[in-house]
């Protein structure tokens, strides 16, 4: 079940996506493109090129290619559906879903977001300027947040009241309803409505698209309850799936090429008052899958701002199965041992920005701290360390890291280097695949496909090129057979089969498709001449290769036919090393035609 297809193409023909890319990256024009800086790899010279026409952008640094759908999924990392939704909205198009109940749920979601929004402009505003928020102001304080720190994280204070917030609520048309599965209201014995939250200081959190989700809240006294209380599972929130701060660091965490994952929300805030702004956290929950699932389109550098005991504890088996299964590095922040980064603003803000450009990878944190509390005075101390460290390094996957850790443990303690070798075998039984083998695997795909784009005939890209710009100059020409290399032939097809550019690129193969981007993104025209005088060179050139390979088949076949086919090679031959493309025109239209008899008489 998705969006209704007619409504997917709507978003897409309302949709200009220079336009689009411009909200991201400046853009300028040349010729029939627009050409600027890739937003998906860092470069100096712009290779991301734009064909608003057909709707379609190419990098020629990174690959990176697609339509308008394609541009906000990447760069906003949403599904499918996300997508199209977004490009929707911004085109004030109202969407048809093929499942009725999808409409309903999608509405019912906007309502929930919605009270979650109004009720954090309802806790602001009673932190920012209400008598009873004294307390959580001072709090904010102490911990080194001003007024100007509370409005840019748009912290709240949710009063004592049993029901202000819920009142509050329902005078703006909220239904008992939308409060309760919200998560922000619950129904009491008496079956009167009751906040969820009451007096406690109130961290909104959004979702990675900006929409609000739910909240964070402290107790400001200790005495109610635990210190800590997030908003309950819902239809708009779930732990698991969201990272405090996501909206704002998103940006900077792909700009950066790295996330800093932190314990709490003041800690999230701490570091990106110090300038550190691609600063996350999780909302009550542990690391899960899903963060990574998330995180993993972003970056694969992963660095935890947790105090150095939480590091510590961090169980490494689970360190080591996300770095292999999302392909992720971890390293670990070097915060002063017992604090949290929190506890450093505003004081020690260089130590925030210090801690992650000093930041160890987690194995060597590990080991670091391991050593740094062990008795390396007396043989039988180093003699421990050394086991414990063996035993610590044999948990990596990576066999040649494994090597480095263990010659480095064994210098910094003077053992023999093979004897912790082999203590690290004892304890390594029954290991698992090299760290990065999948990483390497996708890479030499990608690779691959881009030489096999460029191995394609620069003859039969010519033409390809012509008929995704101008079909009308040389479509009546094009055959199979005018085709020898595989993705050129498929892409012949995809044209062929489909009435527009855009159908085209949406039945073809992933190779397929982004060749034709790349296609769309290359003018065919050289210097100041015009297409109608280039259509008939590329037309010639690509029939006279085909007829060069037909020749050579039939020599080597014994086949008396090759007489009349150099014959016609020939003739075209001449007439275009004369610079006579209406003579070469009508000699390649004669070959191809015999070509084509051949072809019938033969099948």
């Amino acid at each position: 079940m998705g969006i209704v297809d007619e409504d997917i193409q709507r978003v897409r023909e309302a949709t200009d996506l220079a336009e689009l890319a411009r909200e991201h990256i400046a853009l300028k024009r040349v010729g029939r493109r627009f050409v600027g800086l890739c937003p998906f790899h860092q470069e100096k010279s712009g290779s991301f090129n734009v064909n608003p026409e057909l709707g379609v952008y190419m990098c020629f640094g990174c690959q990176a290619s697609g339509d308008a759908i394609t541009f906000v999924r990447e760069l906003e990392h949403l599904d499918f559906v996300g997508a199209v939704e977004r490009l929707a909205q911004r085109a004030g198009i109202t969407l048809r879903y093929t499942d009725a109940n999808i409409g309903k749920d999608k509405q019912r979601k906007v309502r929930l977001q919605e009270a979650v929004g109004a009720a954090i402009d309802f806790y602001h505003q009673r932190l920012l300027g209400s008598d009873d928020a004294g307390n959580a102001r001072k709090y904010l304080r102490s911990r080194g947040y001003d007024g100007d720190a509370a409005r840019r994280f748009q912290i709240g204070f949710s009063p004592e009241g049993w029901d202000e917030l819920s009142r509050h609520l329902q005078a703006e048309k909220f239904s008992r309803e939308d409060l309760v599965e919200a998560g922000l209201s619950y129904v009491n014995k008496a079956q009167k409505l009751t906040d969820v939250f009451r007096g406690r200081l109130m961290f909104p959190i959004w979702d990675s698209r900006g929409e609000p989700c739910g909240f964070g809240a402290r107790t400001l006294t200790g005495e109610d309850g635990p210190k800590y209380k997030n908003s309950s599972e819902s239809a708009v929130y779930r732990k698991s799936q969201v990272l405090y701060g996501m909206h704002w660091a998103k940006a900077d965490i792909v700009a950066r090429n790295e996330v800093v994952i932190c314990e709490g929300y003041t800690d999230v805030m701490a570091y990106h008052l110090a300038g550190v702004t691609n600063a996350v956290a999780t909302c009550g929950t542990a690391l899960a899958d899903d963060h990574f699932v998330m995180l993993k389109n972003l970056t694969r550098k992963i660095t935890l701002a947790y105090d150095t005991d939480s590091a510590g504890q961090t169980a490494a088996a689970r360190c080591y199965a996300w770095e292999q299964r999302f392909e992720v590095q971890f390293q670990v922040a070097a915060l002063p041992q017992g604090s949290d980064p929190g506890d450093l603003w505003p004081a020690n803000s260089d130590t925030l920005t210090n801690s992650i450009s000093g930041a160890k990878p987690f194995v060597e944190f590990r080991i670091d701290r391991l050593l740094g509390a062990a008795d390396l005075a007396t043989f039988e101390g180093r003699a421990i360390a050394g086991e414990q460290a063996a035993r610590m390094v044999s948990e990596h996957p990576s066999e040649l890291l494994r090597d480095q850790y263990a010659m480095r443990i064994a210098d910094r303690l003077q053992i023999e280097a093979n004897r912790l070798r082999e203590m690290v075998t004892h304890f390594r039984k029954g290991g698992r695949p090299t760290l990065g083998s999948d990483k390497a695997r996708s890479e030499n795909e990608r690779r691959g496909r881009e030489q096999a784009h460029s191995k394609i005939n620069p003859r039969e890209l010519d033409a390809l090129r012509f008929a995704v710009h101008a079909p009308e100059q040389i479509g009546h020409w094009l055959t199979e057979e005018l085709f020898s290399d595989p993705i050129a032939r498929e892409t012949y097809h995809a044209l062929l089969s489909a009435p527009t550019f855009d159908g085209a690129r949406e039945n073809a193969s992933q190779r397929v498709a982004t060749l034709l981007a790349r296609l769309a993104n290359e003018d065919p025209a050289v210097g100041h001449e015009s297409l109608e005088v280039l259509a008939p060179r590329v037309t010639v050139n690509l029939v006279e290769a085909a007829g060069q390979r037909l020749m050579a088949e039939l020599i080597r076949d014994g086949d008396e036919r090759s007489i009349e086919v150099k014959r016609m090679l020939n003739a075209l031959v001449g007439s275009r090393e004369e610079g006579d493309y209406v003579s070469a025109e009508k000699h390649a239209y004669e070959l191809l035609s015999w070509l084509k008899a051949g072809d019938e008489t033969e099948s």
